[in-house]
């Protein structure tokens, strides 16, 4: 019987989950910078446990809500950082830097949109992991917890399936908005999107565990209903703004072509 208990904790844009053991405690994602002081209190306040306590923080990928606190959670109780194993950063050159200044700046949308007060999201652009994992390892110390590999949201998205309970954290793979599921933005690649759903539907789940929203059932149908609906192509910022460029252009051409026939 697992002697792990999985809490899900209200982060300042996503859920939080720890993985609570007598001895020793996993975080499954790195959280936002502004988590950091939230988590420990938890870990000292609530369980009464000190913060060293805390030996693996696993980033899942490298947006603000899921990398953001990794290096100052190591920094303060001296954990290990667990990530995919990619030779790039997620955020290298002049483009991602870009990016990662993008990707910070959406991090304050959806906290505005939530009614959330400002803090500050800043973090850096690149990552030293302690230990790099590949699909279908067991996260180092916690060899409960199987690694998934679930690309399409960026090129290295991991989720975490407990093997005991049957649970799985899926990070940013599957959002839920109230009454429906939906794709998360921004996704890179469609086809891996879908390869990952399938993944995680081929496991039958008893519980997912979202980043955005929270741990529920989701029934084959609902699986397969998603799928159907995932996106065909990417969905990133360019690619929306060029959209859209796109369609203004249509949009004036066809206003000209009207006023053109009315002279």
């Amino acid at each position: 019987m697992s002697l792990c208990e999985i809490v899900r904790l209200e982060g300042y844009i996503q859920s939080s989950y720890l993985a609570v053991y007598p001895d020793k405690i996993m975080l499954l994602d790195g959280c936002c910078r502004a988590d950091v002081p939230m988590v420990l209190d938890y870990i000292e306040t609530t369980l009464k446990r000190p913060i060293t306590d805390l030996k693996v923080v696993v980033v899942t990928h490298m947006h603000p809500d899921h990398a953001g606190g990794a290096n100052k959670f190591r920094e303060k109780t001296g954990c290990l950082i667990v990530s995919a194993d990619k030779k790039k950063q997620w955020y290298s050159g002049i483009g991602g830097h870009t990016m990662h200044f993008v990707d910070i700046h959406l991090g304050y949308y959806v906290a505005r949109r939530q009614g959330r007060p400002f803090k500050n999201l800043y973090y850096s652009a690149s990552l030293k992991s302690d230990i790099t994992v590949t699909d279908g390892e067991l996260v180092p110390h916690f060899d409960e917890w199987q690694v998934l590999e679930t690309p399409g949201h960026t090129d290295r998205d991991l989720s975490l399936f407990h093997l005991p309970s049957r649970e799985v954290y899926t990070a940013d793979l599957i959002i839920k908005l109230r009454h429906k599921f939906v794709a998360p933005f921004p996704v890179y690649y469609p086809k891996d999107y879908v390869q990952s759903l399938k993944k995680i539907r081929a496991l039958q789940p008893s519980m997912v565990m979202m980043a955005h929203g929270r741990e529920l059932a989701m029934s084959e149908a609902e699986f397969d209903g998603f799928i159907a609906q995932a996106p065909k192509h990417p969905r990133t910022i360019k690619d929306t703004i060029r959209h859209k460029l796109l369609w203004r252009k249509k949009d004036n051409f066809r206003l000209f072509k009207r006023r053109h026939n009315k002279i």
